[in-house]
């Protein structure tokens, strides 16, 4: 490893830590043990659920922009980051984990509002299905579980590489999968992507695939928008937006250009500001 990839590995944990050391930090009931959530900033409250193999860390170029108006909360969900398994693989399970947080937490401040990414996303319909008393709305962002064809997914196998061989592996399958553009690679994600990963043990496939957001969309009464990168390698926009205005004509989907799955990340500056503007419409 040559010393700028030294500088950097050592810049990633300091940027993660920083957010730990400005975030209170709280636990609720989870399965066995705990879920735990973290909280920046005041103001009313916006829930952050992060996707598979991620953890809060998923919004780490959101979370400061977010907090300068609201407080933003973001747990790890259940079987991710430092949370407990749920006490059943199911989303139903899930959600009342949730739920239970949220009325503990944040009860005066309920209905609240939800950006879920992807596998959170899931999470958020349905938590909004089950429990409409406790969210007023729901931005949906690269989320699959429609019933549409998977895009190209190109991933490489980690197991038994090392050095750089394991990195080139890992940044390989952030382009396959996750981001856009090379330069997006940076080392952040690449930490973000080996530490999140090797803390996941919920298998979240089953939980959205092919059709989980489908089943949930119907009954949500929630406002509901999304936002999509434009190079979706999973869930590609096009299909995406046609299912959703189909069971939810006054949808406002916004697409991100230059940006792939991870579009929170790697278009922060546009992600941003849309869902500022997403959260501050009025809900009729």
């Amino acid at each position: 490893m040559n010393d700028a990839h030294r500088t950097a590995d050592a810049e990633a944990p300091a940027v993660v830590a920083d957010f730990e050391r400005r975030a209170r930090r709280f636990q609720t009931p989870c399965g066995d043990g705990f879920l735990i959530w973290r909280a920046w900033g005041s103001g009313p409250p916006v829930l952050l659920t992060h996707g598979a193999q991620g953890a809060w860390s998923h919004w780490i170029r959101n979370i400061d922009a977010l907090a300068r108006n609201r407080t933003v909360w973001a747990p790890d969900l259940p079987g991710y980051g430092e949370s407990t398994m749920p006490p059943r693989a199911a989303q139903a399970a899930i959600a009342e984990v949730l739920a239970t947080g949220l009325l503990e937490l944040l009860a005066p401040e309920l209905p609240l509002d939800i950006v879920g990414f992807s596998f959170g996303g899931v999470v958020a319909a349905h938590l909004a299905a089950l429990h409409p008393e406790l969210v007023r709305r729901v931005i949906l962002v690269g989320c699959g579980g429609l019933d549409t064809p998977v895009g190209e997914i190109d991933l490489r196998r980690v197991r038994g590489l090392e050095g750089e061989e394991r990195r080139a592996a890992h940044r390989a399958n952030l382009l396959g999968l996750m981001l856009h553009h090379p330069a997006s690679v940076d080392e952040l994600a690449l930490h973000l992507q080996v530490t999140n990963g090797s803390r996941a043990r919920l298998n979240a496939a089953p939980l959205v695939m092919p059709d989980k957001l489908l089943e949930a969309l119907p009954q949500v009464s929630a406002r509901l928008d999304a936002i999509w990168g434009a190079h979706d390698r999973p869930h590609p926009p096009v299909d995406q937006e046609k299912v959703l205005h189909s069971i939810h004509p006054d949808l406002d989907f916004r697409v991100i250009a230059g940006a792939g799955h991870w579009v929170m990340y790697e278009k922060p500056v546009e992600f941003n500001h849309t869902v500022l503007e997403l959260l501050a419409r009025p809900l009729g």
